[in-house]
């Protein structure tokens, strides 16, 4: 998991979520008695919350939890009129500063003196998991009762996948606002494989923008490494998928170029496709075998975090990662088929 993160580290913004096992047990056997949502019900909470993502402005410590780790991050998101702005700052660990304006985004690595400016595609664009309304498609709704997370009551709603191709996830929602206050993914026995939780929040809070555009303009001492990066479809690279994990649809494509960050003599180019079922998504990366980084395949689990890591032929090398079971990781590299 690490080599990737290292080399790109737009790679790393996959995993920041899920990187850092509960914040609190989980609920094993509350689904049979919770109540069930009709598909109209459903749709009109996976909107709300989607509206809550995009239109109120927040602030507050998130808090994460995997594997016995945990690490924390102040965010901000604030909107006036068409304007959106983001802030992360990572308090832990490896610190890492993301601010986002519209599609512009910046990425500072202060240890190392290194920012990453790039554009974002503007579906992709928020630093934070977004739902889809149509993720009622794969999984079911159930509301079970309501419990308090920073101070705020909040309902809570298990999503249940229809299939075995993704995790369930417990979310805590707030009542007043529809925002987002916790998620739990749960593994096949219920258990918390990840947890991300505001410690503290403020909603509808005034918003801010220079506390994001500021710093993206404070670059003095800094190596400012700006990627390419070129839309395009997998069959006109080259690629396709010979069946699509059930439930999951292409929404992005482009070929990305890096200078490496932390040394290496070339910069690197490389294809990544993006799949979501509205909940979730699975990245696909392709690019040419590097004999001394890729030297044998590698599956790895960091909370719900898989990464699946293999060559494809003699040539290429495919990388990928999602919140997904490994089963599902293994479904995408067996689809995926070179045509030329």
């Amino acid at each position: 998991m690490r080599a990737p993160a290292c080399r790109y580290p737009w790679l790393g913004l996959l995993v920041v979520w899920a990187a850092l096992a509960s914040l609190g047990p989980a609920r094993a056997g509350e689904a049979e008695g919770a109540k069930a949502l009709s598909p109209s019900e459903a749709r009109k909470w996976l909107s709300r919350i989607h509206a809550a993502a995009h239109e109120r402005n927040y602030q507050g410590t998130l808090v994460f939890s995997a594997d016995g780790a945990l690490s924390s991050a102040r965010v901000a998101h604030f909107c006036e009129g068409a304007q959106s702005f983001e802030r992360v700052e990572v308090l832990d660990g490896r610190m890492q500063q993301i601010y986002r304006h519209n599609d512009r985004m910046l990425t500072l690595w202060p240890h190392s003196r290194v920012a990453v400016a790039e554009e974002r595609d503007p579906r992709q664009a928020s630093l934070r998991p977004v739902i889809e309304p149509r993720a009622d498609e794969q999984y079911e709704l159930r509301e079970q009762g309501t419990e308090h997370v920073a101070g705020r009551e909040a309902q809570i709603l298990l999503l249940s996948p229809r299939d075995q191709n993704r995790f369930a996830q417990r979310l805590w929602v707030d009542s007043r606002s529809g925002l987002m206050l916790r998620a739990d993914v749960l593994g096949p026995r219920q258990q918390v494989l990840e947890s991300s939780a505001f410690s503290q929040v403020e909603v509808d809070v005034k918003p801010r923008p220079q506390s994001v555009l500021q710093p993206m303009k404070q670059l003095d001492g800094y190596r400012v490494v700006r990627p390419t990066q070129q839309p395009t479809r997998l069959d006109s690279e080259g690629w396709v998928l010979s069946s699509l994990v059930p439930g999951f649809m292409l929404s992005s494509c482009n070929r990305r170029t890096l200078d490496p960050v932390e040394g290496g003599a070339a910069s690197a180019s490389v294809l990544q496709a993006v799949f979501s079922d509205g909940l979730t998504n699975v990245s696909l990366f392709v690019e040419p075998i590097d004999r001394a980084r890729h030297t044998r395949p590698l599956l790895t689990q960091m909370g719900a975090t898989h990464t699946l890591m293999q060559p494809h032929g003699n040539d290429w090398w495919v990388t990928l990662v999602g919140n997904v079971p490994a089963q599902t990781l293994k479904q995408f590299h067996q689809a995926l088929e070179r045509r030329r």
